[in-house]
C-alpha cells in the first residue's frame, strides 16, 4: 500500500471553470483520504486530483493506493481513508451492517455497446477444451476471496450456464493473473484493461463477456462510512462533485472521443501516472485504452444491480439475510438509474 499527496494540481483552471466547479461551502482545504487501486476504473478520482477538481472543491486530497477491495473498504470502516470507489463484497456489506461504512454513489457499469469484463480461460484449460463459458462445469475459478465481485460474477455466469465450478481463493489480483498465466486454475472474469494484454500474450484466452450474463451490472461502487454519509454532507457532495467532473471529462475523453486522438493521448499519459507505472508509456497505453468503460456520471448509482448483488450474498449465507438496502446504501446523494 502506497501513498501520494500532491496539492497543486498540473494546469490552470480559469475563473469561470472554477466557479462553475463551486461546491458546498465547507472549510476550505478540507483534508481527505481517498483509496484507489491502480486500475483505469478509478480515473475519476486520477483525474480529479490532477486537474485541481478536488482543488477547487476546497479539498487537499491524499490518495491511498490498495491491492484488493476489501482492505480498502476495511480501511474506511476505521477512518483511515474518508472515501474509496470499490465493488460491493460481502465484507463491505458486513461493515454497512454494523454501521461503519455507506455506499453513496456508483462509478464503473456494463453499458451495452461498450466493451466490459471479460471471461478468461487459461491456455491449458483452452486448448483442453474450455472454449465457452458453457464449459466450465467441474473448473477452477479464480477470485480473491469468499464474498469478492470475482465470487459474485462467476456464479452469476454458473448459474446461467447450468454449471458448477470450484473457487479458489488466491488473494491479490497479481496472484490471481499468476495462476491463471501457469494453469493452476482454469478460469477468470476481469476488467478489460487486464483481460485484453493477458489474451494477447498467448498464455490467456477470452472465452465470453460478463455483460452476457450480468447486464447492466454495477462493477464498482463509491463509499465512504457512515459518519461521513450521516453528519458530513457538506463534505460529501464536495467529494462527489469533484469526482464526478473527472469522471465526465474521463467518458468524454475516452468514449465519446470528443478531443479526438490528441485528447486520448493526453488522458493516456495522466492515467499512466496510476496504471501500469511499472511499464514504459507505449507498452502501457493499448492496455489503458482497451480498458475503456463507461463510468456512472454524477456518480448515478444503478440500484437494481445493487439490490441483486446483496440478494445473491444473502442466498449464499455470505452475509446477514436482514440486511436492507437502506442498511447499505445511502441513496440521497445522487440519482438512481
Amino acid at each position: 500500500m502506497t501513498d501520494f499527496n500532491r496539492r497543486h494540481a498540473i494546469g490552470i483552471i480559469g475563473g469561470a471553470a472554477t466557479a462553475a466547479l463551486a461546491a458546498p461551502a465547507i472549510a476550505s482545504g478540507a483534508k481527505i483520504t481517498v483509496g484507489a487501486l491502480r486500475f483505469t476504473s478509478h480515473s475519476g478520482s486520477f483525474i480529479a486530483f490532477e486537474r485541481g477538481y478536488f482543488d477547487a472543491a476546497g479539498l487537499d486530497v491524499e490518495l491511498k493506493f490498495f491491492q484488493a477491495a476489501q482492505p480498502m473498504a476495511v480501511a474506511i470502516a476505521s477512518g483511515d481513508v474518508d472515501f474509496g470507489v470499490t465493488a460491493i463484497s460481502g465484507g463491505l456489506i458486513s461493515l454497512a451492517q454494523k454501521g461503519a461504512v455507506k455506499v453513496i454513489g456508483g462509478a464503473l457499469s456494463e453499458e451495452e455497446g461498450i466493451d466490459g469484463q471479460k471471461i478468461l480461460a487459461s491456455d491449458a484449460a483452452f486448448q483442453a477444451g474450455l472454449t465457452a463459458p458453457s464449459g466450465l462445469d467441474g473448473k477452477t475459478f479464480g477470485m480473491s476471496t469468499a464474498g469478492s465481485s470475482f465470487h459474485y460474477m462467476g456464479s452469476k455466469i454458473a448459474a446461467a450456464e447450468g454449471v458448477s465450478v470450484k473457487f479458489k481463493p488466491l488473494q491479490k489480483v497479481g496472484a490471481i493473473i499468476g495462476a491463471l498465466k501457469s494453469g493452476q486454475i482454469d478460469a477468470w472474469s476481469i476488467v478489460p484493461h487486464i483481460a485484453k494484454p493477458l489474451a494477447g500474450s498467448g498464455a490467456v484466452h477470452i472465452i465470453g463477456n460478463v455483460s452476457d450474463y450480468i447486464p447492466n451490472y454495477q462493477v464498482t461502487t463509491v463509499f465512504t462510512s457512515e459518519k461521513n454519509a450521516s453528519g458530513e454532507a457538506d463534505l460529501v457532495k464536495s467529494f462527489l462533485g469533484g469526482y464526478s467532473k473527472g469522471v465526465a471529462d474521463y467518458n468524454s475523453t475516452m468514449i465519446d472521443k470528443a478531443g479526438g486522438d490528441d485528447g486520448v493521448n493526453e488522458m493516456v499519459d495522466l492515467i499512466h501516472k496510476y496504471v501500469y507505472t511499472d511499464r514504459p508509456r507505449e507498452k502501457a497505453a493499448p492496455g489503458i485504452i482497451n480498458g475503456t468503460m463507461r463510468l456512472n456520471e454524477g456518480a448515478a448509482l444503478n440500484m437494481a444491480s445493487v439490490e441483486d448483488q446483496l440478494k445473491w450474498f444473502q442466498s449464499e449465507d455470505l452475509v446477514d439475510a436482514s440486511i436492507t438496502m437502506d442498511t447499505l446504501v445511502n441513496a440521497s446523494y445522487v440519482d438512481a438509474v
